[in-house]
């Protein structure tokens, strides 16, 4: 008997000494969890001294349409916390709501300082929307709202379709750069179209208007770029300010000058008719139109 006790006593004694590194375990978890939650309250009472109240908001950017007095005085209150209980994600919503304001950072300065980079929007075209009121598009294709009678300076209108994706004011600021240069010698551009069915037309300054049609971007760039070239040669049989042009003729365009009419001609009986002379040899003129002087 003696003998069968003595082999169960290691057992016995392993199983005692397990129990007591689970213990043991327990309690340095409990105390853990204890001096973290004395620290965190302590950090919570820490924060709250005024000596980590936020002092100062420094606003840095190169501001056009706001005043950096007026934005610290109507932000700043609208901030709740102190140095370590202000959200930054909250607090740079709330600067990316000012008008005009594109995007914000917000960081922390210590001990009580947060230091704000501001970006603003730079107005590059109206954005003209059937659906909704007129809007803005910035330099970087982006649609936004901001009172338009803060724009001063000139800019050109996007007449956008109605169901218009959400790239689409970036693919028509590409195309209104691209077409900018190329019609230049016309005038400048007023306004640029884009039908539902993806037609490009352009109204320009001088109230001329040019239907460039449907392609890709290169295609309409193409096209324009062959009716600049040629349209000198036609200016010196018919020097009257162009009033239209319509681009979408395969190997040709029709237009109107100002002052001037296009009409048909209707030829006599066992007549042949002449068409009018091409504007040069890669672009001829319309051959079924012929342009006559009104007095």
């Amino acid at each position: 008997m003696q003998a069968a006790a003595a082999l169960h006593l290691p057992r016995e004694a392993d199983e005692a000494s397990q129990d007591v590194r689970w213990m043991n375990a327990a309690a340095a978890l409990l105390l853990g969890v204890a001096v973290c939650g004395l620290l965190w309250a302590g950090m919570q009472r820490l924060s709250r001294l005024p000596l980590f109240a936020l002092q100062q908001v420094q606003l840095e950017g190169d501001l056009v349409r706001n005043n950096i007095a007026t934005v610290r005085a109507n932000i700043v209150p609208r901030l709740p916390g102190g140095f370590f209980q202000t959200d930054l994600a909250r607090a740079r919503e709330v600067f990316e709501a000012v008008p005009w304001v594109r995007h914000a950072v917000v960081r922390r300065v210590w001990p009580n300082e947060l230091r704000v980079q501001l970006e603003e929007h730079r107005p590059a075209a109206y954005w003209q929307h059937e659906d909704r009121d007129d809007q803005l598009v910035n330099t970087f294709g982006e649609v936004f709202d901001a009172n338009i009678g803060d724009v001063e300076e000139r800019l050109p209108t996007l007449d956008a379709p109605a169901n218009a994706g959400p790239g689409e004011s970036r693919a028509m600021l590409d195309m209104l750069r691209r077409l900018q240069p190329v019609l230049a010698p016309l005038g400048n551009i007023d306004t640029l179209h884009l039908s539902e069915r993806g037609s490009w037309s352009v109204d320009l300054d001088n109230d001329a208007d040019i239907q460039l049609g449907r392609g890709s971007e290169d295609e309409i760039v193409a096209r324009a770029q062959r009716f600049v070239r040629t349209l000198p040669e036609l200016k010196r049989r018919y020097p009257a300010p162009l009033s239209y042009a319509d681009l979408r003729y395969p190997e040709g365009y029709a237009v109107k000058l100002r002052g001037t009419t296009t009409s048909q001609e209707v030829p006599k009986p066992g007549a042949v008719r002449k068409p009018l002379p091409p504007a040069n040899n890669k672009t001829p003129a319309a051959p079924s139109r012929s342009v006559n002087s009104t007095r």
